[in-house]
C-alpha cells in the first residue's frame, strides 16, 4: 500500500528547518525545492509574490487618478447605467465636482434595487469611501481588506489630495498573478470578439498578421509577432489596466495586465477625423 505523499505546506516545513538568515536566502531555498520538483511552478510565483508584497507601495499599484473611472453625482441614471455596462466594474468612485472630491463608493449591483428613477438620489445609495496612504505596504492593506470585507479604497498623497485608488484584485495580482472574471475570454473563444457596444475585445497573443486581416491595417511584424508585443515595443513597458495607446487609426485599452504580462485590449476603431489627428 503506497503512504500518502506529504502535502505541499509539509514539504516547505521541512525545507524552512534549515532556517534561512534572510529573504534571497529563502527564495534561493524555495527555487531550489522546484528544481527538486518539491515545488511546483504555481506555488513558486505565488510565494515570491506574497514575500514581495511586504516591498511594494500602493502608489506602484494603484489606477491613477486620471485613469479612475467615476460617477458625478449629478449623472442622470440612465447615463450611470449605460456606463457601468460600458466599463464592467462592480464598484465606483463618485465625484461631486473634480476627482478630487470623491464623497462615496457606488456598488453596480445596487443599481438592481432601484424601482423608479423618478425616486433616484444617488447620495441615497453611496457606500463609505476607504482613503489610505500611498506609501502603505500591499500586505497590510490586504490584511485590512480582508479584516473589513472592503473591496475598493481610494490614495492620497501627504497633502490629503487624491493620487488614485486600489482594488482588492489588484493586491491579489500582484501575489497570485492575474485573475480572470466571467467577462474575460474563455479558452475555445476566438482572439478577436467584437462586443454589444461595438468594440473590439482582442487577445493580446493575437498574432499581428491576423489583426491586420480583421482590421485591414498595416501593422509591421518584423519586430514582434503579436498585438501584445506590439503595444509592449511601443511603449517599452508592460502597461497597466485601462492604459490607452493611439496606433494606426485604432484606440487600444488595456483590459487585462499584470507586472509581468498583457493579456487582453479592448480595441476601438477611431473616426476618421480623430485617426488623422
Amino acid at each position: 500500500m503506497e503512504t500518502d505523499r506529504p502535502s505541499f505546506f509539509e514539504r516547505l516545513s521541512s525545507l524552512l528547518l534549515r532556517e534561512p538568515e534572510d529573504r534571497e536566502q529563502l527564495i534561493a531555498l524555495l527555487h531550489s525545492a522546484h528544481e527538486r520538483n518539491l515545488l511546483d511552478a504555481d506555488a513558486l510565483s505565488i510565494t515570491e509574490g506574497a514575500l514581495a508584497a511586504s516591498e511594494v507601495s500602493v502608489r506602484d499599484v494603484m489606477v491613477p487618478r486620471a485613469k479612475m473611472e467615476v460617477v458625478s453625482i449629478d449623472d442622470p441614471l440612465e447615463d450611470i447605467v449605460a456606463y457601468v455596462n460600458e466599463t464592467g466594474h462592480s464598484r465606483f468612485p463618485v465625484i461631486d465636482g473634480d476627482r478630487e472630491n470623491i464623497i462615496g463608493i457606488l456598488l453596480a449591483k445596487d443599481l438592481l434595487r432601484i424601482q423608479s428613477e423618478d425616486r433616484f438620489r444617488l447620495r441615497e445609495w453611496l457606500r463609505p469611501a476607504v482613503f489610505i496612504p500611498e506609501s502603505k505596504r500591499l500586505n497590510v492593506l490586504l490584511r485590512e481588506f480582508r479584516v473589513s470585507r472592503n473591496h475598493m479604497a481610494v490614495v492620497v498623497d501627504e497633502y490629503a489630495g487624491v493620487c488614485g485608488l486600489i482594488t482588492i484584485e489588484d493586491v491579489l495580482e500582484q501575489i497570485v498573478g492575474d485573475i480572470e472574471d466571467e467577462y474575460d475570454f474563455d479558452e475555445d473563444e476566438g482572439n478577436i470578439r467584437l462586443d454589444q457596444t461595438g468594440r473590439y475585445r482582442v487577445k493580446a497573443q493575437t498574432a499581428i498578421e491576423d489583426f491586420n486581416a480583421a482590421f485591414e491595417t498595416h501593422f509591421s511584424n518584423e519586430e514582434c509577432d503579436t498585438v501584445g508585443g506590439l503595444i509592449l515595443n511601443h511603449l517599452g513597458r508592460v502597461p497597466k489596466r485601462n492604459e490607452t495607446v493611439e496606433l494606426g487609426g485604432l484606440l487600444f485599452r488595456v483590459q487585462r495586465a499584470d507586472s509581468r504580462r498583457l493579456y487582453s485590449l479592448i480595441v476601438t476603431i477611431l473616426p476618421a477625423a480623430d485617426a488623422a489627428a
